[in-house]
């Protein structure tokens, strides 16, 4: 085909992800059984590319009968019962907790132990699995919201504490802090702490400026990662002509009718290779 094809540079694994691939890597050199408590990262082909040199995805009822085991935990986070389960079940884990998550763990624990009757908010994706780790570290007592609506809800006669799940939309993020700083009582506290990763959080603008630049986006993302969602409605609303895929085989040759750019990019979940195979898969192509 004659187009030009260029690859995102600022797409691809975030450091935590890239962390979390690595140290699965290296105990999978050795020989030893690993196992995985949930996928990995939120890309299919990536899994399958892990199961492939021996990784095993459990969930939690499959860890709870583990026992002797060496198990390794995704940098989304856990919450303290998968520890304290581990060191009962006699796991070795292997922490691969991004840091970024581990801080804001951190944070909302200590908030929490200092302000036990005041609302921890997070806002996040219910049932997602750093959330989960979040909410883990306040006894299952915060209040998660995904939206405005959800906001409302909210006590605004207590003190609010509101954090953010690290790979949500900035603009969301300020748009719950307005809404709360307009209806919270005289009397009661409002804190709020922008936890977004600034690594994700940049790829905003970036992936925006990377999607006006071409005739046409093939956005390459897993369809449950949450980064990837965000990511993707961002390229649509400055390039109608994206299309979000999650292998090279998805691509539909129609697509490319008329077009002279094709720009490849995706998410923070999305391995290089897979971006390379999609450009590959085109040029091929007749």
């Amino acid at each position: 085909m004659n187009v030009k094809i260029e690859i995102d540079s600022g797409s691809g694994f975030c450091f935590g992800v890239t962390t979390a691939i690595k140290k699965a890597e290296e105990e999978l050199a050795g020989g030893k059984t690993l196992y995985c408590l949930g996928d990995i990262v939120h890309n299919s082909m990536e899994v399958n590319r892990l199961h492939r040199q021996g990784l095993i995805t459990i969930n939690h009822e499959q860890l709870r009968q583990l026992r002797n085991a060496k198990v390794l935990l995704r940098a989304h986070g856990e919450p303290p019962e998968t520890y304290e389960l581990a060191r009962k079940n006699n796991i070795e884990i292997i922490d691969a907790t991004c840091p970024v998550v581990l801080a804001l763990q951190r944070r909302i624990k200590r908030k929490f132990v200092d302000n036990p009757d005041s609302q921890i908010v997070i806002f996040g994706k219910n049932g997602h699995a750093e959330v989960l780790g979040l909410v883990g570290q306040t006894h299952s007592n915060a209040i998660v919201v995904e939206n405005i609506e959800d906001v409302k809800r909210l006590d605004f006669n207590r003190s609010v504490y509101l954090y953010s799940q690290t790979t949500k939309s900035l603009d969301e993020f300020h748009h719950i802090i307005a809404y709360i700083e307009q209806h919270i009582s005289p009397h009661a506290t409002f804190e709020r702490f922008d936890t977004i990763c600034r690594q994700v959080a940049n790829r905003m603008p970036n992936i925006a400026e990377f999607a006006s630049k071409h005739d046409l986006i093939l956005f390459v993302s897993g369809r449950k990662s949450s980064n990837g969602k965000v990511l993707f409605h961002e390229c649509r609303s400055v390039n109608p002509n994206s299309y979000q895929i999650e292998s090279a085989e998805e691509i539909d040759f129609d697509w490319f009718k008329g077009v002279s750019t094709i720009g490849i990019c995706g998410a923070t979940s999305t391995p290089k290779w897979l971006m390379e195979e999609c450009k590959e898969a085109i040029l091929r192509h007749d």
